[in-house]
């Protein structure tokens, strides 16, 4: 799927998708008779992981297209006109809470994923019918295959409810859409080779198998086969609809080949600018992003957070950590102010945190930040990357929880945390100096913890390193008519290379803040130019 098509379909509300499906024993003798099901077939998740890793003892066949010719013709404007009968979708009218619509093929996502309806051990196919969709004036029905199939599918919010809150769609992709109902960020099974000096990879969920939920039960289970030129596996999602979404998540995964590198509990956003970042602030709108920062807190209990960048070429950093308690791409900033956007409403996109359960170890939080010259792609991706490269023939299995909140399931309530960061000229306002020009201010705003209730007082001291370069004029004051308190100093370097910084404040010898971590670029080159894909 190309960026584009990704934001062309957020703004439209169309989740991208893949399905699954379930039916119950009870049901048996009309599911035979439904022609939209296929033969009984014995399931389980152990039968699942022995056909992935039988596949990763064989070799990678491409997938193959359908109808491709008629395909092309369904752009963006098609797939408006073309809907799902909701009288066909996944379980109508219960037993569990939601109903499962599916979607159609199109230009953007050409591939389809076999489905499958599971219930007590037994297994049926979900074949795709032109009777399931309503295609307006664009006569497709009439030239579509009949076993075209579908590109994936979306968990409505209840019986006849027309809005969704979770989509599977393209390669191992997915989203949630959080506590207010916005679609943002998304979520993959696997990262494969991203950022590197070769093509990344995409491996697919090619199959899904959605349980049959019992009477009532606010839960999905849905089951999914990952298969790729390098890895293949298996998933299990158990996902509820719980102030936003919450979604564990169990994997096996299969070496086909070496991976170089292989990213786990893969996020992905998009960070056009922001108050920290203006050097491609050409819209009208104050701030354009689904996220502002990544969040971690580390094995060893520091909370970082390091505010996001759109850098003028391609930036990878890692962050070394071992049994890290969690990570997560964040919007702190929910103040519509910020945004004046009432169509994208960024101030409503939801934050995404990964809580690691098993399978991570060593290895570090990797973030890759892309430059881009509009918010149609997605250029921001964070991931976790196990110390042990994976090899041919090697099995890892992994298990975590996604929360799809405004904020981070357990926030340090010992200090207080960063707010807003915003960059400027250095030097004095007003007062310009002959070194000014090699300035660069930085102006960080704490809220919460142990400054919530502090009287103003000026022995705080900002704990300010610097990779390269020196500090100036660093102070700390309380925001007049508020509790926040605000950090600011100047850096002068004279190198082009980055300037990786860390800050926190610090009273006497205790420390108030999580740590707040940048990258100053203070290079003049001209941007890259963005190349057509992201690494979503």
């Amino acid at each position: 799927m190309s960026p584009m098509s990704r934001r062309q379909f957020i703004a439209a509300g169309v989740p991208w998708a893949v399905a699954m499906t379930a039916i119950d024993l009870r049901f048996a003798h009309a599911a035979t008779e439904d022609p939209r099901f296929g033969v009984a077939q014995p399931f389980s998740y152990d039968l699942l992981r022995d056909r992935a890793l039988a596949m990763a003892q064989a070799p990678y066949i491409e997938p193959s297209m359908k109808a491709e010719s008629v395909l092309r013709s369904v752009d963006f404007d098609t797939v408006q006109k073309i809907k799902f009968r909701a009288e066909r979708a996944l379980w109508p009218t219960g037993p569990g809470a939601y109903p499962v619509r599916f979607f159609h093929l199109n230009e953007y996502n050409m591939l389809p994923v076999n489905v499958h309806q599971v219930s007590n051990g037994t297994a049926r196919e979900l074949k795709y019918s032109t009777q399931d969709f309503d295609y307006a004036d664009t006569d497709l029905d009439k030239t579509l295959p009949p076993d075209l199939g579908f590109s994936g599918f979306r968990v409505m919010d209840g019986h006849r409810k027309e809005t969704d809150w979770m989509a599977f769609q393209g390669a191992s992709y997915f989203r949630c859409s959080g506590e207010d109902e916005q679609y943002g960020a998304s979520a993959r099974g696997i990262a494969v080779n991203t950022a590197m000096p070769f093509p990344e990879e995409f491996p697919r969920f090619t199959e899904f198998w959605l349980e049959e939920p019992t009477d009532g039960t606010e839960v999905i289970t849905i089951y999914a086969l990952l298969d790729g030129p390098s890895v293949t596996g298996v998933y299990r999602f158990d996902a509820r609809n719980e102030r936003g979404a919450v979604m564990d998540i169990s994997a096996e995964l299969f070496a086909r080949r070496d991976v170089e590198r292989l990213g786990l509990a893969p996020l992905t956003s998009m960070f056009w600018f922001g108050s920290n970042d203006k050097r491609e602030a050409t819209d009208w709108r104050p701030e354009v992003h689904d996220s502002d920062g990544l969040a971690m807190w580390t094995g060893s209990g520091e909370h970082i957070w390091r505010p996001l960048i759109n850098p003028p070429t391609v930036r990878t950093n890692s962050f070394l950590d071992a049994n890290p308690k969690g990570f997560g791409l964040m919007q702190r900033n929910r103040d519509f102010d910020s945004y004046q956007d009432d169509g994208a409403f960024y101030n409503r996109r939801p934050g995404i945190w990964v809580e690691p359960k098993s399978g991570f170890g060593e290895g570090a939080v990797q973030l890759v930040e892309i430059p881009t010259s509009d918010e149609i792609h997605d250029n921001i991706v964070a991931y976790w990357v196990p110390k042990q490269p994976m090899k041919r023939g090697d099995h890892l299995a992994m298990s975590y929880r996604l929360y799809w909140h405004n904020d981070e399931p357990n926030p340090p309530e010992d200090l207080a945390r960063v707010i807003a960061t915003r960059t400027g000229a250095g030097g004095v306002p007003g007062r310009p100096s002959p070194n000014d020009s090699r300035k660069r201010k930085f102006v960080i705003d704490f809220a919460g913890g142990p400054l919530a209730k502090m009287a103003p007082r000026f022995d705080i001291t900002p704990v300010v390193t610097l990779s390269n370069g020196v500090v100036d004029n660093a102070y700390v004051i309380k925001i007049v008519g508020t509790d926040n308190w605000r950090a600011v100093f100047d850096i002068h370097t004279t190198s082009t290379e980055p300037v990786d910084m860390r800050c926190f404040l610090q009273l006497g010898d205790e420390t108030l803040t999580e740590t707040w971590l940048y990258q100053h670029l203070p290079e003049t080159r001209p941007r890259a130019s963005y190349n057509g894909r992201s690494a979503s």
